[in-house]
């Protein structure tokens, strides 16, 4: 799962960088068609402006793809101008080991440090910009994918992850449920309608989870070649998202509960999903309570109070 999370970001965040300038583009896309390129969000970076650019240190957390990285994008504030992505190259920017984690491990997220660089100002944009849509930069594409919304896109980006993830973990569940035998008893599993209950209900949550990943990608496709991404289709997206991380979450915690105490062996690999799953459903950009929240709140005509809509 942490290949595929590292895939999906590395897609993800190439299409980020159509955001910024053509020059920025032009920069990051001069030797091959595509970047490795951890990208930071939270504006936590110290910022300022200095003459045609900005100066920039501090850390950011969560760089996905930092171990690979030949970009990075980090985010800071501007004082009195407000949120702003800083695209550097790696030569950069520092790797701090930090990444001691449960579940994920294999994504290498580490801490992303600049200590006192300049940052020309084609290759810095405003992080509003990139959240609501249409940039200059995306203007050059003729493609209208890389001038709609970050959120939608980036549910498009990770979702398939998760399900993938739950179809892996359905598998190896269906492998365990054939080969396990108690250990009082010395019963076969696969003689068990109780282990056959819980397998039928692993591939249902399996299937029901593919299937609202497509619906969740149909309806993006349908907003982004027609009517748009108003407020009302953009909460209905995160909720959508927000849920199907719930779904995956909750079917991977019944798998484990109904596999084994062998399952929490290290070299099991439902345990690994089981890991995974969890560190990566506790990601902010999808996570259940907020999702459900946002959707409340628009449902009873109030404003957001959460910037990731």
């Amino acid at each position: 799962m942490s290949t595929g999370w590292i895939a999906a970001f590395y897609l993800g965040h190439n299409w980020i960088v159509s955001k910024f300038s053509e020059r920025a583009q032009s920069e990051v896309f001069a030797d091959r068609p595509f970047g490795l390129i951890p990208v930071a969000t939270a504006p936590t970076m110290q910022v300022r402006r200095e003459g045609e650019g900005f100066r920039v240190s501090g850390s950011a957390s969560w760089g996905t793809g930092i171990m690979h990285a030949d970009w990075a994008i980090v985010g800071g504030v501007v004082p009195d101008e407000g949120p702003f992505l800083l695209l550097l190259p790696a030569s950069d920017v520092e790797k701090r080991d930090v990444w001691n984690v449960s579940g994920a491990s294999g994504t290498g997220s580490n801490d992303i440090l600049v200590s006192d660089k300049f940052v020309p100002g084609h290759r810095v944009i405003s992080t509003l910009a990139i959240a609501g849509g249409a940039t200059e930069g995306s203007s050059i594409h003729a493609n209208p994918m890389y001038s709609m919304p970050l959120l939608p896109f980036l549910y498009c980006e990770a979702m398939p992850v998760f399900s993938g993830g739950l179809r892996g973990a359905t598998t190896v569940f269906e492998a365990s449920v054939r080969t396990r035998v108690t250990t009082h008893g010395g019963a076969g599993m696969k003689d068990s309608q109780y282990a056959h209950v819980s397998l039928g209900g692993a591939h249902a949550r399996a299937d029901v989870a593919e299937i609202l990943v497509q619906e969740l990608v149909r309806r993006t496709h349908v907003a982004l070649s027609g009517p748009g991404f108003d407020l009302d289709e953009r909460m209905r997206l995160k909720g959508q998202a927000g849920f199907i991380v719930s779904h995956v979450r909750d079917a991977v915690t019944e798998m484990m509960q109904h596999a084994g105490s062998a399952s929490f062996h290290l070299e099991a690999p439902l345990q690994r999903f089981f890991r995974d799953l969890n560190m990566l459903a506790s990601h902010a950009f999808w996570d259940w309570d907020m999702a459900r929240e946002q959707l409340g709140r628009h449902r009873m005509g109030l404003e957001p109070n959460s910037p990731l809509v």
